[in-house]
């Protein structure tokens, strides 16, 4: 009977470590999947997160990219205005020089007699004021006796160098001017200028 007592007793014990064994393998199998099933989850999640991240920075990068060809057009815009305020301050300059006194004796000489001889109106010509003080004495004789035309010197605020002549009293004229030949000049210059700088 003990003999039966012993093997029942280790057929439990066999069962129970069986049994035991069976739970211990489905516990390990869910946790197996659990964790397989936490990993796929959190994989999921990096390259989620790995590829919004890709994508900032690609927003980041052509922003910047956009950002450096604006602040380029602007330094582009900036320095062609710059260079056309210096070339309108050079050519200015320059026009003011070539319309000296000396040199606007020889050019209002020039243009009165090549004007046409049958035209009898009144010449009106308008200068600064420091130019008809210099050009008022023997110039308008002189110029008067050669033409044989009625010559007025005027003065006008608005001319700093050069003159606006009229062959018939005012009603038209022609303007050479500091101001009006340095516009003509930077007009024909700016095209060329701006060729230059194209990028």
């Amino acid at each position: 009977m003990a003999e039966d007592i012993k093997a029942l007793i280790e057929k439990i014990n066999q069962e129970g470590v069986i049994a035991a064994e069976a739970k211990a393998r489905e516990i390990e199998n869910k946790a197996r999947l659990a964790a397989d099933e936490i990993l796929k989850k959190a994989q999921a999640q990096a390259d989620k997160i790995l590829k919004e991240a890709k994508e900032e920075i690609s927003r980041m990068q052509e922003k910047e990219k956009n950002l450096l060809k604006q602040a380029s057009r602007d330094l582009l815009l900036t320095l062609r205005q710059e260079i056309n305020v210096m070339l309108d301050k050079l050519v200015d300059s320059q026009v003011k020089d070539a319309l000296g006194t000396d040199n606007l004796f020889k050019v209002l000489s020039k243009v009165i007699q090549g004007s046409c001889p049958a035209e009898k109106g009144e010449i009106v010509v308008l200068l600064n004021k420091e130019d008809i003080k210099a050009l008022e004495g023997t110039f308008l004789a002189k110029l008067k006796e050669e033409t044989k035309k009625k010559i007025v010197l005027k003065a006008a605020d608005e001319i700093h160098a050069g003159f606006i002549i009229s062959y018939d009293a005012g009603k038209s004229q022609f303007d050479f001017s500091d101001k009006a030949l340095a516009e003509y000049i930077g007009t024909f210059l700016k095209p060329k200028l701006k060729d230059i700088l194209q990028v």
